[in-house]
């Protein structure tokens, strides 16, 4: 027997859990960081405050914010006309919004309160109560993913828009909070960041970033006049594999291919 002390047992449960915690921590490496190239240039209107973008039936739908503002819309790529739009009651705080089926389903930002639209005619069909503050949407077969700022999306059935379920954002083990518009493009969710130029390519299976995609630069050169017109509006266009981006109050929309896939 040692002439040495009995090193009490907590003390050796934790030398032998050493090498499994640093295991771990080297598994939560930061996601690469890509930059991009600017395919082409299309028109935006400088008083639409983006909050919702997507590409469906060969044109750009697009839901904006601010009281007595808020609308969805669907336009050529060409023009900032819109082709037909709704306005959201003058009230409410206009948010995210997706396509699904017949229907564009939008939200609002505070209000508690949610829009589905006929997706032709854009003539409100439904206002429906929702808890919770309302960002951004997109929808991959039979879910909707919902953001609400913080590092949680909210997985929805968009039928009856109940909750199935979540999914917590990270990078290198952390939570990446203020999640705003959202995109699903080609199996990734593509998240803009509230507040910044980066955009999160997200594994809809983990959670985990992938990539990050550093738009710096496009904010000046965009026009933007206050610090709310940041980056916000991802869209793509799945038949041609073409990825837009747009943000508050900007005056382009830009057509961008990410510098690593």
């Amino acid at each position: 027997m040692s002439g040495f002390p009995r090193a009490p047992r907590a003390f050796l449960l934790a030398l032998a859990l050493l090498p499994l915690a640093s295991g771990c921590g080297a598994e939560a490496a930061p996601a690469p960081v890509c930059g991009f190239t600017i395919e082409e240039s299309f028109p935006h209107d400088p008083e639409a405050f983006t909050q919702g973008l997507f590409f469906a039936d060969g044109v750009l739908y697009e839901s904006t914010g601010r009281k007595g503002q808020s609308r969805v819309f669907k336009r050529t790529l060409q023009s900032t006309t819109p082709l037909v739009e709704g306005a959201l009651d003058p009230t409410f705080f206009g948010e995210g919004s997706v396509a699904w089926g017949d229907q564009v389903i939008s939200l609002t930002w505070r209000d508690g309160m949610a829009y589905r639209w006929d997706r032709t005619t854009l003539k409100p069909i439904k206002l429906f109560p929702v808890t919770g503050e309302g960002w951004g949407l997109t929808i991959h077969e039979d879910t909707i993913y919902q953001s609400n700022g913080s590092s949680r999306l909210t997985l929805r059935d968009p039928e009856t828009f109940a909750s199935t379920g979540t999914l917590e954002v990270t990078d290198e083990g952390r939570p990446v909070a203020r999640l705003n518009e959202l995109e699903w493009i080609d199996g990734e969710i593509w998240a803009n960041v509230w507040m910044s130029e980066r955009i999160a390519r997200i594994d809809p299976e983990t959670g985990v970033v992938k990539s990050w995609v550093d738009l710096s630069g496009l904010t000046a050169k965009s026009g933007a006049r206050t610090a709310d017109d940041v980056l916000n509006g991802i869209a793509w266009d799945a038949k041609k594999d073409r990825i837009f981006v747009t943000g508050k109050n900007w005056d382009t929309l830009y057509q961008i291919t990410p510098d690593c896939p």
